[in-house]
């Protein structure tokens, strides 16, 4: 506080007459304060001094009483917070007397600003949240790398005109981690078909299913795979510009012209088609040639048009378990045709895999594409992750669920022992309860990346389950350890001769 002296105003001529002589040298005597004289202050403590006390002024009852009284007030400014008072303090005093002495240097300005917001709590918390924020809406969990991408960088730093350039790049077109993904489910459904020799009483009976059809069965499933996804790539190298995990492919970087891309995606649909067509069945074949019409001309172009693109996405991914299906049971069937194949007796173990890998693919790929749906967003692709984040949780949590009955109707069917409704129960639990957290948070708080681990490792512990208990397997190697009953010879007799009788009357009918 500032006490100004009384401005001495002018007597005017006309007004001396008026006042005493005392008076008037009184007046006289007190010198006239010029414009520029200095004012004095209330209080003689140096201006940089008195910022300093009022820094390190002790607390007052209010803020002991209510400050001190909150946890979180308490750390930053509590007793373990003296040494940010005292610098809090140097610095308040030396900016100030820079301030009185003349213009403080830049640096040691910022450098005050800078302990000053750092003191301050309700601004660290707040970089502290919008750091973890960030770090969530990016998606700050792993993802697995494109392989594509991984290869064509490989690619990229091979010689020119070198072999293995040329065969990697091409390996690359063919999105290889997704392919044998695609074999793997073929070969678990083939696996799991109830094969008669399987039950038969002896264990060193032959079983009835080919490894030479299984050999088709892999190669042309592979390579159909190969061909579509190398139609998606050529369709769409526009669009993988635009994300990071695709934007290193081999027609993004031109490692390979549409031309021959092209003429290997052909070559491959035909390879495949044929290998399975004369190696296993038409059926099969049938369905590796529409898997590739239906990835490529139908969910490629679809992605930027509706949401329903991941429900048509997720038929192409159960099309391949009914094609190793449909593999196996071509060996015991009477006629092969494909109404016998996809719809006879028997046909309800191949369309429950479809199911279990048409179910999956929903918590999988809803939890993957929650993190990066910006670049979703960005390149055009139409999915729930952006387009309707809570239907994004709703669908996933809803397939998800939805595996507890298709597990339940493959022992029902007869694919597998009732003990696969036990463990598969089990695994279904822990997946689903994942995908609850990943509704209830829609994807945050570490729920996506929950979600997302669990649907990786749920799909090879459920499928290696279901062949661990196939029907009759556990009994077929309890026999084979223990070794069989012995049977009465009467009844041995008995049954010898009831043979012979009905092929007796077999000739004589005939």
């Amino acid at each position: 506080m500032i006490i100004r002296s009384p401005l001495v105003r002018s007597i005017a001529v006309q007004d001396v007459e008026n006042i005493c002589l005392q008076c008037l040298r009184g007046i006289s005597r007190t010198p006239a304060r010029s414009s520029t004289a200095p004012r004095h202050a209330f209080s003689t403590v140096p201006r940089a001094r008195q910022s300093a006390i009022a820094a390190g002024k002790s607390r007052n009852t209010f803020s002991k009483d209510y400050f001190w009284a909150n946890s979180t007030l308490k750390e930053p400014f509590g007793s373990t917070s003296r040494r940010s008072r005292r610098d809090l303090q140097s610095s308040v005093t030396q900016s100030n007397a820079g301030t009185t002495a003349g213009p403080v240097r830049t640096e040691e300005a910022s450098l005050s600003a800078t302990s000053v917001e750092d003191v301050l709590p309700h601004r660290r918390r707040k970089r502290a949240r919008e750091a973890a924020m960030s770090q969530e809406d990016e998606g700050n969990y792993p993802i697995p790398l494109d392989a594509s991408s991984k290869l064509a960088a490989v690619s990229s730093s091979l010689p020119t005109r070198s072999l293995r350039r040329l065969l990697t790049t091409y390996l690359s077109l063919s999105k290889p981690r997704l392919s044998f993904l695609v074999v793997l489910t073929s070969t678990a459904a083939y696996s799991l078909y109830p094969v008669p020799g399987l039950l038969a009483p002896a264990a060193t009976a032959t079983p009835s299913l080919s490894t030479l059809t299984l050999l088709f069965l892999t190669t042309g499933t592979a390579l159909c795979a190969s061909s579509a996804n190398a139609f998606n790539m050529l369709l769409e190298p526009a669009h993988d510009a635009k994300m990071s995990r695709t934007r290193n492919r081999p027609l993004v970087r031109k490692l390979i012209s549409p031309r021959g891309a092209l003429i290997f995606a052909i070559a491959c649909g035909v390879a495949g088609t044929g290998a399975l067509y004369y190696g296993v069945n038409p059926t099969t074949a049938f369905l590796g040639a529409a898997n590739i019409l239906l990835y490529a001309g139908v969910y490629t172009p679809m992605k930027r048009m509706s949401v329903l693109n991941t429900w048509v996405g997720a038929v192409v991914g159960g099309i391949p378990p009914l094609m190793g299906w449909t593999a196996a049971a071509g060996q015991c069937a009477h006629e092969g045709t494909w109404q016998e194949l996809l719809f006879g007796e028997g046909t309800a173990g191949g369309w429950l895999c479809a199911a279990l890998l048409f179910a999956w693919q929903f918590p999988h790929f809803n939890s993957l594409s929650w993190a990066i749906r910006e670049e979703y967003k960005h390149a055009g692709y139409r999915m729930l992750c952006w387009v309707n984040p809570a239907q994004n949780g709703r669908v996933a949590l809803r397939y998800a669920i939805l595996m507890f009955p298709v597990c339940i109707g493959l022992s029902y069917c007869a694919v597998t022992d009732w003990s696969f409704v036990a463990t598969s129960s089990a695994v279904n639990g822990w997946m689903a309860w994942k995908a609850v957290q990943f509704w209830k948070e829609s994807g945050h708080k570490g729920t996506a990346r929950g979600l997302f681990w669990a649907s990786v490792w749920h799909l090879p512990i459920v499928m290696v389950l279901a062949m661990a208990q196939k029907k009759g397997l556990s009994e077929r190697v309890y026999r084979s350890i223990f070794g069989y009953p012995e049977e009465d010879e009467d009844d041995l007799y008995y049954e010898v001769g009831e043979v012979e009788e009905q092929d007796l009357k077999s000739k004589l009918t005939s």
